[in-house]
């Protein structure tokens, strides 16, 4: 088993540390998602593997804003 992993942002939030954005990292084998303009008080939703390549999939399926 892994360790927690580093939160991700996606590339496209830039480079800005003030961006508000969703990140991800994994725990263990485990995805977790986050909303980082929360910083240290936000919650961290788990879910299944399968669910996250389910949203993965989605996310690029969504026309652009």
């Amino acid at each position: 088993m892994t360790g927690i992993g580093p939160w991700r942002k996606s590339s496209r939030s830039g480079n800005n540390q003030d961006n508000q954005c969703v990140e991800v990292r994994l725990n263990g084998e485990t995805p977790q998602v986050s909303d980082s303009k929360l910083a240290d008080d936000r919650p961290i939703l788990t879910i299944s593997a399968g669910s996250y390549r389910g949203l993965l999939a989605w996310v690029k399926d969504a026309p652009e804003q």
